[in-house]
């Protein structure tokens, strides 16, 4: 009966934002006048969701209402079957079989609902099937379609989208892998070719594109700068019901923090509040709570810890994971960085070192295959006594080990800045967003990061900068209250994780926004996507 009467809440939720989209879309299309430039901007997000309403799904809605309602003229390019494979409509079981376009073309009209559409069909390229066919892997890997004048490296492009869908890194040149490849190119230059189109026939002033790294985005994000065009990419930020907007790539999050920004008593103790919340475990990601409980340093880690001169943790990421690929600067990637450390964890038997899986990493529906835990019993780590080692589905409470740590290894977790907040010393492995401000140590080359990381183990005592944990208040507060546009007033969690609902509102609310109408005058006026004012 319960399950029944949340599938029926469920629905119902599902049905009012339907309504309430419905609704709005037509408020807006009324009160909106293009008046300020005939220059469209284009909004592309096809990889955002499939049959609901996603955080960035909402996020570009939002945008091309207040763009609309500021007398901006809005083309949404949207996707109609228009890729033999898409990124979210892959079947992991079956690559052969075909996405589920049916639903997602519905949920596709009702997020554009009365507004300027160009949608976009698969047309097969017989020929360009035929030639990738005999292709190896690294043949796909690099290879380059010729539009007209532009060169477009598809399968670079193609790289995280296939690494995010078969959930690993490293990719094996098998014929599955190499079917799915094919698609995904193929599929690649259908939207190459029909979003040259648009650009011909629109003229765009910008283009607003979701995340930048999955190959339909990442596609017209080339065509759009390879022409000169103003183009946009955006994520979802650290809190809640939050974007972050850039025009360049949004998986770095790249901020730019004015040097002289400081901040204030109330500044700080809002921040504060916000640490005290997150050490508990009480805090969300895109829609996802992943500490359901957070538990303390059992009686057994710490008899064990006491036999130990010292507790060095390391905090990994997931290795498909979209920021990935701007983090892999110094190593080659994650697993290339651990296999080195593991050299050292044998060196150093006196020190006890945690390594601690992402929480992510085996969460339902998206589960590495290529794993911190599989990297473990692989190498047998597991079985050396000053090494312990905590699954992603272990709630062990990382502050608590951070507390006792005489220092912190990361790749570029986000835990590695809040490390750094709490006056740790903490050396990096790869490029992070906090890597520009000085608050961690992120040397230059693997014999460089090695030979710190020695330095620290041999030391009696450690301490860190003590601008570093100032520099990480700083950019935290930044990132969290400055950074991101909020999107809370006009959306909220919906019963289903990762998915959200519109809240009750009209139009009249969108224009009188000040955090959205800061996005709207970013977006034409190329000024940093910044909220000047503190939350209240």
């Amino acid at each position: 009966m319960g399950s029944l009467i949340n599938r029926l809440q469920i629905h119902l939720a599902g049905l009012r934002t339907d309504l309430r989209t419905i609704r709005l879309a037509r408020q807006v299309s009324r009160h909106s006048q293009v008046k300020v430039d005939p220059k469209p901007i284009i909004i592309f997000n096809a990889s955002t969701r499939l049959n609901t309403l996603s955080q960035n799904a909402g996020f570009a809605m939002l945008a091309g209402w207040a763009l609309q309602l500021s007398g901006h003229q809005v083309v949404h390019f949207v996707c109609h079957a228009g890729m033999a494979r898409c990124v979210l409509g892959t079947d992991m079981d079956d690559f052969s079989k075909e996405p589920p376009c049916h639903s997602c073309i519905r949920q596709s009209r009702l997020n554009t609902h009365a507004s300027t559409v160009h949608f976009f069909e698969y047309h097969d390229d017989v020929a360009l099937r035929n030639k990738l066919e005999s292709f190896s892997l690294d043949e796909l890997q690099s290879f380059e379609y010729h539009l007209d004048e532009n060169s477009i490296p598809l399968g670079k492009l193609v790289i995280p989208s296939i690494r995010w869908r078969l959930r690993r890194s490293n990719l094996q040149d098998d014929e599955e892998t190499r079917f799915l490849y094919l698609q995904y190119i193929l599929s690649a230059a259908n939207v190459a070719r029909e979003f040259e189109k648009v650009l011909e026939q629109v003229q765009p002033k910008a283009v607003l594109v979701f995340n930048g790294q999955f190959f339909p985005e990442a596609v017209v994000s080339f065509l759009s700068r390879s022409h000169g065009i103003h183009c946009i990419t955006h994520e979802v930020g650290m809190q809640p019901l939050s974007a972050f907007f850039t025009e360049g790539e949004a998986t770095a999050y790249p901020v730019d923090m004015p040097g002289d920004f400081s901040l204030d008593v109330a500044q700080d103790v809002r921040l504060d509040d916000y640490l005290g919340k997150r050490i508990q475990g009480d805090f969300t990601m895109a829609g996802i709570r992943f500490w359901p409980d957070m538990k303390p340093l059992d009686p057994q880690f710490l008899q064990k810890a006491e036999q130990f001169q010292q507790i060095v943790p390391i905090f990994t990421n997931v290795i498909f994971d979209t920021s990935q690929p701007h983090s892999n600067t110094v190593f080659t990637d994650m697993f290339s960085w651990l296999d080195q450390v593991l050299l050292m964890i044998r060196k150093y038997p006196e020190t006890l070192f945690v390594l601690r899986a992402h929480p992510d990493e085996k969460r339902t529906g998206k589960t590495s295959v290529e794993s911190v835990s599989n990297w473990v019993a692989r190498h047998h780590a597991d079985e050396l006594d000053n090494l312990v080692f905590v699954d992603s589905l272990e709630y062990l409470s990382s502050y608590d080990l951070i507390r006792r740590s005489k220092f912190v290894l990361i790749y570029n977790s986000t835990i590695g800045m809040e490390a750094a907040v709490m006056g740790k010393v903490v050396l990096a492995a790869g490029r992070a967003r906090f890597s520009p401000y000085h608050m961690v140590y992120f040397p230059k080359s693997p014999a460089e990061y090695f030979h710190m990381a020695e330095n620290f183990l041999a030391r009696r005592s450690l301490e860190a900068p003590r601008e570093f944990q100032l520099n990480a208040r700083r950019f935290l507060y930044y990132l969290l209250y400055r950074a991101v546009i909020p999107f809370n007033d006009f959306l909220e969690p919906s019963p289903v994780p990762g998915v959200i609902q519109l809240k009750r509102f009209n139009w009249q609310d969108i224009r009188g926004s000040k955090p959205i109408q800061s996005l709207v005058r970013s977006i034409i006026e190329r000024t940093p996507f910044i909220f000047p004012q503190d939350p209240k």
